[in-house]
């Protein structure tokens, strides 16, 4: 694999420009020179094996010579995430990208500490945004996750992603959380096959409150314990996806 990847528009008679940013972060920041190997990508799972022909650093041009198709995996998980505090929601969008998740969806909710509105909401969301591109081309993954509005539980139970879902978790430190594998071995054997499509909520610090839970379980979601420590909301967000992935072959 290239060291060099970049986040590109779809070539143009086997040519690709970049736009000023991209640019600059191949040539000035990566040192890509002219004649190198750079892997293009659109962030919905096409990459193209490119030769670096003009270096210029606003305005850098890609000769396309090999065109990839990645399959995306084989459940599409959406990551339901209480705001944290401080930062730590950047490590989370980072390590939820590495792991192939879908979609983030920012959430409040009656225990979150940090509260976005306005342009300091869409401002965190381009920051995310930026995470996850960074994190895509740290790790190779061809496909970025959908980073959602920040928005209520309430409201993104009934969402429509909520009601699509074929399999919905809670990570939950109640009482009667069940183990995942015994989720997903009910479910294959209820449907025949693995989910293609699942949701898992992640408290903040303090966890979902009990009506929470309840709300989250009349909306379908089942409780599911993540072992027997407490951990914290990013610990939990990068076990739930690693473990779901592992459990249903991705």
């Amino acid at each position: 694999m290239s060291d060099f990847r970049v986040f590109a528009p779809a070539p143009v008679q086997g040519t690709i420009s970049l736009p000023p940013g991209e640019s600059h972060h191949l040539v000035t920041v990566n040192r890509a020179r002219a004649g190198d190997t750079v892997i293009a990508f659109d962030g919905r799972g096409t990459e193209w094996t490119c030769e670096l022909t003009d270096a210029r650093k606003a305005g850098a041009t890609l000769r396309v010579t090999a065109l990839h198709t990645r399959a995306p995996l084989p459940c599409a998980i959406t990551l339901a995430q209480a705001l944290p505090k401080g930062g730590v929601m950047d490590d989370i969008v980072r390590h939820a990208t590495e792991l192939g998740a879908a979609r983030i969806v920012p959430l409040e909710t009656e225990r979150t500490q940090v509260h976005l509105d306005g342009d300091r909401s869409d401002k965190k969301i381009e920051k995310w945004r930026i995470v996850a591109l960074e994190a895509a081309k740290q790790c190779g993954n061809p496909f970025l996750p959908e980073i959602t509005a920040v928005q209520p539980l309430a409201a993104f139970l009934a969402s429509d992603v909520t009601r699509g879902a074929q399999l919905k978790l809670v990570a939950s430190l109640h009482p009667g959380a069940r183990p995942l594998r015994e989720c997903t071995t009910v479910f294959r054997s209820e449907h025949g096959c693995a989910p293609a499509t699942a949701v898992w909520l992640v408290g903040p610090e303090g966890d979902f409150s009990p009506a929470e839970i309840q709300a989250a379980q009349a909306a379908g979601f089942i409780p599911v314990t993540l072992g027997p420590l407490v951990l914290r909301c990013d610990t939990a967000a990068t076990a739930a996806i690693s473990v779901l992935n592992y459990e249903l072959g991705g």
